[in-house]
């Protein structure tokens, strides 16, 4: 049932990232944790490793839209390593519920920079990419 449950967790969270755009730890991590029972950390590390096959998919699909800046993606993924590293040293130096305090910051920041950015101004109609794109095949 674990992997059922495991499986559902992985299909909306992997829905809801491509649809608003969010990392899936902001999503896979909360889902772990609550539905699932795991340890901050456990939870983290776990979703570590699912956003690298969210992100892929992610990836080639926004590149057959044209909305894919390849220069920017290799920057961010070629320093990245470094700062993954360190964080991964901080989670576990310190107490699960000071780790589950900043996570909890952290969504809190996001949605409160979100909701503002929302009511500053109307959301003009974002570029659908090239021209005539769709899907990759």
């Amino acid at each position: 049932m674990e992997y059922v449950a495991a499986a559902a967790l992985g299909f909306a969270g992997g829905t809801l990232g491509g649809l608003v755009g969010v990392g899936g730890g902001v999503l896979f991590v909360p889902a772990l944790a609550i539905f699932l029972d795991e340890s901050q950390v456990r939870a983290e590390g776990t979703s570590l490793l699912a956003i690298v096959f969210v992100a892929f998919v992610g990836a080639w699909r926004q590149f057959g839209y044209g909305n894919l800046r390849l220069r920017d993606g290799f920057v961010l993924g070629a320093v990245s390593p470094l700062g993954v590293a360190i964080g991964v040293a901080v989670a576990n130096a310190v107490s699960e519920r000071v780790l589950e305090l900043l996570f909890a910051a952290l969504a809190i920041a996001i949605a409160v920079q979100l909701l503002g950015r929302t009511l500053k101004r109307p959301s003009p109609q974002a570029p659908r990419g090239r021209e005539g794109a769709g899907p990759p095949p």
